[in-house]
C-alpha cells in the first residue's frame, strides 16, 4: 500500500475505534471520510454545528467529493454520545475553547497527509472553529468557508444569558423538520464558543487571515449577521480574497442552512456559493465587478475577457454563475468602492 493509502486506512481504523468505544446516538454521528484512492490536489475538513452531527455536512461533502476533494467531517469532541441526556444529566460537551482548538489542529494536520491544499468549512460553533483555525494557521488554510458562524447571539439579552447563566436549554424543532444531535445542552456549553467568536473578531482586526467566504440569512434567528459583517468587514483589509452574501428573507433560510432535511429548501444555493469561493482565487472587488456587470446584461465571458480574469475563473460555471446571482443582493455599503483593491 501507498503511504497515502496506509494515511488514508490508518486514520479511518483510529476515528472508528474511539467512537466505537464512547458509544454513539446512531449511525449518523459517525465521522465521515469521503475519500480518493489517491491524494488529490484539495482536502476540505467540514465541522458540524453545536449539538449536531457529521450528517449536517453530508450532501456539501458529496457535492465536493464528486468535484475531486478528499472530504472528512469529523465528529467534535463531546458530540454524538449515547445516553439519557437532560437537564439533570447534560452531554458532555466541552466547556473550554482549548479542547476544540486542539481537535481543530489535529484535523487539520491529518488532512495535510491526504492532499496538497486543506480547505476549512463549518457551520455555526463548527464555523467559529474554522474562522479561528483560519486566523491561527493562515499559511497553512487555503480558504475557510463560514456558514452562520457563532460570534454572539441575535441580541444582547440572549449574550447575557449565555454568559451569566448556567441553564439548560432545549432546541425547539420545526414539526416535520430533522434536527441532528443532541436536542439541548447547558448553557457553558455555548458560552465556550461565545468566548471564542470574540477572539475571531478580535484577532481579525489586527492580523491576516486565510481566505475567508462568510454567509448569513436574514432568516437566521440563532447569530447575528451584523456580527458577520463586521468579521468580513475587519478581514477583507488584510485578505482582500474575502467574499461575503447574505441570504435575503425571501428565501427562509434559516441557521441550520445546509441540508433540507433541516429545513433549508434551498440547500443546493450554499453548497454552489462555497464550490465558487472555493475554486476562485478572485478579490472581493473583483467578483462584485463581475457580478454588478452580468446584471446590467453582458456575458460573463465578455465581461472576464475584458478584465483580463478568463484563466482565473472556476470551471463550474454554473456555480459561479449563481454565485454571482446572489452576491448582486450586496448591500452598497459592503462592495469596494472604485478606487479600493
Amino acid at each position: 500500500m501507498s503511504d497515502y493509502a496506509n494515511a488514508a486506512a490508518a486514520l479511518i481504523k483510529a476515528t472508528r475505534g474511539r467512537e466505537d468505544a464512547l458509544g454513539l446516538r446512531d449511525e449518523t454521528s459517525r465521522s465521515r471520510f469521503l475519500l480518493h484512492k489517491h491524494p488529490t490536489a484539495k482536502v476540505i475538513v467540514f465541522f458540524h454545528g453545536f449539538t449536531a452531527s457529521p450528517e449536517q455536512f453530508v450532501p456539501i461533502g458529496e457535492a465536493f467529493f464528486q468535484a475531486g476533494y478528499n472530504v472528512l467531517i469529523p465528529l467534535l469532541p463531546g458530540h454524538g454520545q449515547a445516553g439519557d441526556w437532560s437537564d439533570d444529566n447534560p452531554p458532555p460537551l466541552p466547556i473550554t475553547p482549548l479542547l476544540y482548538q486542539d481537535f481543530g489542529q489535529n484535523w487539520l494536520e491529518k488532512a495535510q497527509s491526504l492532499g496538497d491544499r486543506v480547505l476549512l468549512g463549518g457551520l455555526s460553533g463548527g464555523s467559529t472553529l474554522a474562522a479561528w483555525l483560519a486566523l491561527e494557521h493562515p499559511q497553512q488554510v487555503d480558504r475557510g468557508l463560514l456558514f452562520a458562524p457563532y460570534l454572539s447571539g441575535t441580541n444582547a439579552f440572549v449574550d447575557w444569558v449565555v454568559e451569566r447563566m448556567n441553564v439548560y436549554f432545549e432546541w425547539k424543532s420545526e414539526p416535520g423538520v430533522v434536527s441532528f444531535g443532541y436536542k439541548g445542552f447547558q448553557m457553558p456549553a455555548l458560552r465556550t464558543f461565545l468566548a471564542m467568536g470574540q477572539e475571531v473578531l478580535d484577532r481579525a482586526k489586527v492580523q491576516p487571515t486565510a481566505p475567508l467566504l462568510l454567509v448569513s440569512s436574514a432568516s437566521d434567528h440563532a447569530v447575528d449577521s451584523a456580527e458577520h459583517q463586521a468579521l468580513f468587514q475587519s478581514a477583507l483589509k488584510l485578505q482582500p480574497q474575502c467574499w461575503y452574501h447574505c441570504f435575503d428573507r425571501t428565501l427562509a433560510i434559516g441557521h441550520n442552512m445546509m441540508t433540507r432535511a433541516e429545513g433549508n429548501e434551498r440547500a443546493d444555493l450554499p453548497i454552489a456559493i462555497a464550490k465558487a469561493y472555493a475554486e476562485s482565487d478572485l478579490t472581493w472587488k473583483e467578483v462584485t465587478t463581475l457580478s454588478d456587470r452580468l446584471q446590467q446584461g453582458e456575458t460573463l465571458e465578455a465581461i472576464a475577457a475584458q478584465l483580463n480574469l478568463s484563466q482565473r475563473l472556476p470551471s463550474d460555471r454554473s456555480a459561479l454563475l449563481t454565485a454571482l446571482q446572489l452576491i448582486a443582493q450586496t448591500p452598497e455599503e459592503l462592495k469596494p468602492h472604485r478606487d479600493e483593491g
